[in-house]
């Protein structure tokens, strides 16, 4: 079979994955958003660039991507990806307390955008529909581009950061709407405009029900199957058919993909694999992000562009200057200060994704003339290639630093459930709270003494049925593999005072002690050990303390033995202590904090 495989099959996938492997580290290394290199990278290897001159130079050819349309159906699952990630950040209380910006802000941000884009399309002599399909189209800007960005710069977590990501989840539920209604006006009948026309809506609605109850239903007892099997392969795959799933669910009841996604992720957000998913999930959304750029920017009809430069400059700077000022409006209007509206009327400015759906769709049913379509398309996708640098003027206007911003009253999080989600995308009980891996019997009862003293903490561990027993006593618990940075981080590392490895498995143990040292050279660590020998790799490795199992059990049995024999137990116990220092030393580390603090009170005394 390998003699009939051919090269030039693969050539658009090589392409994209050169073009990943260039342009992410070179543009980090210039401080630039990779999101312009990727945009970039398709204007440049799409048929609009060096496409149009691989005729004249035949080896071009070989450096252009052939098929479009086929790599853009991939694309748009970076989208759908990306609105996952978004629902697994949240939650639905926080969700629950965001609605004044989503469904105010975010409703008459899309309703006057387009009713005035309409009205500037009918006085330049476009029909009625034409002029509602463009008004529509442009009013929604690209959450692909904007969520990243916000990410890449910590500005999701803002004030402004999260009025944009309002407007953004509002214009993604408007999209099977305004879908419906172009259709509805296509049909130029009287009865189409009826009352009964509205029941074109009830997919919709009914899909969304079903997502949620199926989910409610099922996602988590799914999960809970397959980290059983204790295969990272099928649980990656069952992330991804979550994903996609929820996505197809969405799109069969007239929605679209995203929407679903984000149903999903909402709902997983509320479990103890949310962390697990999100490290598994982040690698195919970064990809298909990527992708989902590079398709833009194919997109982008050079020609067209240079045989109308000032109609298409004069729509794209109109269009940017009329969302930058109506969010502007709006958002003062809601009770932002000028710096964040700015901000956020920035980051909106520029059209998005949906504008190809939803004009392609109008062309396709006759409701806009083609070229007039493809005109405003290459304007919209003009608006799209200035998103980064809009975002970075923003930024500077603002004029502070890029840190999380106190949360409104109404957006506070008030999830109280042990899954729910904090200000910061972890759960609100992560941040500065003490890590302990592991959770059998030593692991449960170091969190039963950090309870006990009021410290608070957040467990992992790797076995689904540990993490729901302890799930359903109370205590915070998240299911994944901590060996794994990403993991680590998600779950609270940054900002946790100490963490505890209870595991039983020396080599397990060894691999979290040295990727927590690496991210966190700060941190104490304090690990349990199979023996001397072990304590002594985990030294090496960078643990804090370790306390060998073998050791500790000799010391308590001695304990009990002298105490019972009638040894004064103030001279047993500095005995004791005295002895686990003597070991520390032969592990050649410092002594403990009681022996330091003895010695201190010794060379008081004396």
């Amino acid at each position: 079979m390998e003699g009939h495989v051919q090269p030039a099959d693969y050539k658009d996938v090589v392409l994209f994955l050169a073009t990943a492997g260039v342009v992410v580290p070179l543009f980090r290394r210039w401080r630039l958003s990779p999101i312009l290199g990727f945009l970039g990278a398709g204007v440049l290897l799409g048929p609009y660039g060096l496409g149009s001159l691989s005729r004249e130079i035949e080896w071009l050819s070989a450096l252009t991507i052939d098929n479009p349309a086929q790599l853009d159906q991939f694309a748009q699952l970076g989208v759908v990806f990306l609105l996952f990630m978004i629902g697994l950040e949240l939650s639905w209380e926080r969700l629950r307390a965001m609605r004044r910006y989503v469904f105010g802000l975010g409703a008459l941000q899309v309703g006057v955008c387009l009713t005035v884009t309409a009205g500037a399309a009918l006085l330049v002599g476009l029909p009625a529909p034409a002029a509602i399909a463009i008004g529509a189209a442009l009013a929604l800007s690209s959450t692909a581009i904007v969520m990243p960005i916000l990410a890449e710069q910590k500005r999701q977590h803002t004030l402004a950061g999260r009025a944009t990501f309002s407007v953004l989840l509002f214009q993604d539920l408007a999209v099977a709407p305004i879908l419906i209604t172009l259709t509805l006006m296509s049909r130029r009948s009287a009865e189409a405009f009826s009352p009964t026309a509205l029941l074109a809506l009830l997919p919709a609605v009914a899909g969304l029900a079903a997502l949620f109850v199926l989910g409610r239903l099922f996602l988590r007892p799914m999960l809970r199957s397959v980290a059983r099997a204790r295969s990272e392969e099928l649980f990656v795959a069952a992330c991804l058919l979550v994903v996609v799933g929820s996505g197809l669910v969405s799109a069969l009841a007239g929605l679209s993909m995203a929407i679903g996604a984000f149903v999903a992720g909402l709902l997983l957000a509320e479990t103890e694999f949310r962390h697990e998913v999100e490290s598994r999930v982040e690698p195919f959304k970064g990809l298909l992000l990527g992708l989902f750029f590079i398709s833009v920017g194919i997109g982008l009809n050079v020609p067209l562009l240079l045989d109308r430069p000032w109609t298409i400059v004069g729509a794209a700077v109109g269009l940017m200057a009329l969302n930058t000022a109506v969010v502007f409006v709006l958002a003062r209007v809601f009770g932002l200060k000028a710096r964040s509206a700015i901000e956020a009327a920035l980051l909106l400015a520029g059209a998005g994704e949906f504008a190809f759906v939803i004009l392609g769709q109008a062309m396709t049913q006759g409701l806009v003339p083609p070229l007039v379509g493809q005109t405003v398309l290459v304007a919209a996708t003009l608006s799209m290639f200035c998103i980064p640098f809009l975002a970075q003027v923003g930024l500077r206007l603002s004029g502070r630093s890029v840190k999380p911003a106190e949360p409104p009253p109404e957006a506070a999080d008030r999830s109280d459930e042990p899954g729910g989600g904090g200000a910061d995308g972890r759960p609100a009980d992560a941040a500065g709270a003490v890590l302990v891996v592991g959770h059998g019997r030593v692991g449960r009862l170091v969190g039963d003494m950090l309870r006990r003293h009021g410290v608070a903490w957040v467990g992992a561990d790797h076995d689904a049925r540990v993490v729901e027993q302890g799930r359903r006593m109370g205590d915070r618990l998240y299911f994944g593999d901590a060996a794994r940075a990403d993991f680590l981080m998600r779950c609270g590392l940054a900002e946790a005072p100490a963490l505890v490895v209870t595991m039983d498995d020396p080599e397990a143990a060894e691999g979290v002690v040295a990727v927590a040292r690496g991210l966190r050279p700060d941190l104490t660590i304090v690990a349990r050990a199979r023996d001397a020998r072990h304590a002594q790799r985990l030294y090496d490795l960078g643990a804090t303390d370790a306390v060998p199992e073998t050791v500790e059990a000799s010391l308590q049995l001695s304990e009990a033995v002298l105490v019972e024999i009638g040894v004064p137990m103030g001279l047993v116990i500095a005995s004791i202590h005295e002895r686990r220092d003597e070991f520390r030393k032969a592990l050649n580390r410092p002594e403990s904090l009681g022996g330091r603090v003895r010695r201190f009170q010794r060379e008081r005394g004396g």
